[in-house]
This record gives C-alpha cells, structure tokens and sequence, in this order.
C-alpha cells in the first residue's frame, strides 16, 4: 500500500507542469536545488559529491523517504520544484510524521502555487493512509516569507527546533 500510493502520483498543473514522484535520474536536478537552497536559505556552499550521494540514497531506499518534483512538460522536461519527505516515528500515536525538507522552486517559477500543489498532493496522500499521523517541516527563523505561505496552507507552529551539528 505504501508504495503504490506514493508512486502512482501524477498530478497535472496549469503551465504544462505535472507533479510526480522523483526518480533516481533526477538526482542531478534534485541536489543542484538542494545546494542553491542551502545557499539561499542558510548561505551556506555544500559538497554537491556528498549531496548527490544523499539524494540517490532518498531515490534508492523508500525507508529513507521519498522527493516528489514539479517538471514542466516542454520538448526537454525540466524540473522546476521539489520537496522531500522523511519519516518520524510517533510512540505516542503509533504512527509516522511526515517531514517536508529539502522544499525548493526555481526562482522564475515561483509564486505559481508549485509549492501549493506539492503539499495538496503530500496532504492527500498522507490522509489517505493508516500509518501517518501528520505533516511536519522546519523552516529557517528569519523566513517570514516560507512562514506565510505555511501558514496560508493550514499549518500552525508547534515546536522550536534545536540542533547540534558534528
């Protein structure tokens, strides 16, 4: 059940975009927006070895997760946004959470609700199945602009995140 939801995705936008489950020959596309968001978002420059590395491990192993794209359909398909989701188990509920990371559109793509629709599309699949409890995601503290749309989109904040990097 978990995967044929999940893989059976494919939902068509305006602009010609479809949004569909990522396959490992998007891991280029996936960890080039995975380093321009770490660049944007905590400037920060990454190993783009160790982050397509991290991607094709995402693609090769659902236990990890799984990326869902937006790709716009034209005689070359591109991807123009993504977002990934990872799994936390809940004890108290017996269920996962699912975490929204790695969120990234490409700046000429933005405010066309690519975001909007990547998260109905999580949204519907995650209330559509037994075993996950709800939806989750961090976002940067100084990201007024991510914090409006989350909001928008129903989201409330809950927790403050703290971490420890090695």
């Amino acid at each position: 059940m978990f995967e044929k939801n999940i893989e059976s995705v494919k939902r068509k936008l305006d602009d010609n975009i479809i949004i569909r489950k990522a396959k490992l020959e998007d891991a280029n596309s996936i960890a080039v927006f995975n380093m321009k968001m770490a660049e944007e978002t905590e400037r920060k420059k990454i190993d783009r070895d160790v982050v397509i590395k991290g991607v094709q491990a995402v693609l090769n192993d659902s236990n990890k997760g799984f990326y869902l794209v937006a790709e716009k359909m034209n005689k070359l398909p591109m991807i123009v946004g993504q977002l990934m989701i990872t799994y936390e188990w809940s004890d108290w509920r017996n269920k996962n959470f699912w975490w929204i990371q790695s969120v990234y559109i490409e700046r000429k793509h933005r405010n066309k609700k690519i975001f909007s629709n990547l998260y109905s599309t999580v949204l519907e699949i995650a209330k559509s199945r037994n075993d996950v409890a709800g939806l989750r995601l961090y976002v940067e503290s100084h990201n007024e602009t991510a914090k409006n749309v989350y909001k928008s989109l129903g989201m409330k904040k809950n927790y403050d995140v703290y971490e420890i990097e090695f």
